[in-house]
C-alpha cells in the first residue's frame, strides 16, 4: 500500500501553492552521511551525472566535494530515480543533505509513489528524517520521512495550505 494518497495531498504538489522546486532536506547530516547518499545511489543503479559547472566528471568522494573553497561553484549531482523523476542535489553544506525536485514531474499516484520510494530509501539508509519544505520556506515541512514510523507521513494539514 502506498505510503500517501494522490487525492489526500495533491495540494502539496501543486507547483502553484507550493513553488515548482521545494526543497526536499536530511536536517542534522555529516560528510559520512553524504557519501552515504552517494553510496545508496551507487548501489541501487540510479542514473546519475556529476558536474561542477557545464564540466560533466566522475562523482568525487563527499569529502572532497564539501571541502572545496568557499568561492568554488557548487557542484550539483542530477539523479534519476526512475528516467522521468529527476532529484538534483546541491552540495551547499556538510551539515544538510539537500536536494530539489521539479513537482511538474511528480503528478499523479504512481510518480508520488516513485518520489516516496526514494526518500524511504534515503531515510531508511541514514536513519534520518527527510523533509519537503515549500520552495524557500525551510523548517515547515508539509511531507518527510519518518523513522519511527518507517514511511513517509504527513507533517502539515492539507486543509490548511
Amino acid at each position: 500500500m502506498a505510503d500517501l494518497l494522490w487525492d489526500d495531498v495533491k495540494c502539496f504538489f501543486d507547483p502553484d501553492l507550493m513553488g515548482s522546486l521545494p526543497d526536499v532536506r536530511v536536517p542534522d547530516a555529516s560528510v559520512e552521511d553524504w557519501q552515504t547518499v552517494l553510496d545508496l545511489v551507487a548501489e541501487k543503479g540510479w542514473k546519475r551525472q556529476y558536474s561542477e559547472g557545464e564540466t560533466v566528471l566522475p562523482v568525487p568522494r563527499a569529502e572532497a566535494v564539501l571541502s572545496r573553497p568557499a568561492d568554488a561553484e557548487c557542484p550539483d549531482l542530477h539523479v534519476w530515480p526512475t528516467a522521468d523523476v529527476l532529484a538534483i542535489f546541491r552540495f551547499h553544506a556538510a551539515d544538510e543533505v539537500d536536494f530539489d525536485v521539479d513537482l511538474r514531474e511528480l503528478q499523479g499516484q504512481e510518480r508520488l509513489d516513485v518520489f516516496c520510494d526514494f526518500l524511504r530509501e534515503i531515510g531508511r539508509r541514514l536513519g534520518k528524517p527527510v523533509l519537503m519544505d515549500p520552495e524557500g520556506d525551510d523548517g515547515h515541512p508539509v511531507i518527510g520521512f519518518d523513522v519511527e514510523a518507517d514511511r513517509i507521513v504527513l507533517l502539515a494539514d492539507p486543509q490548511v495550505r
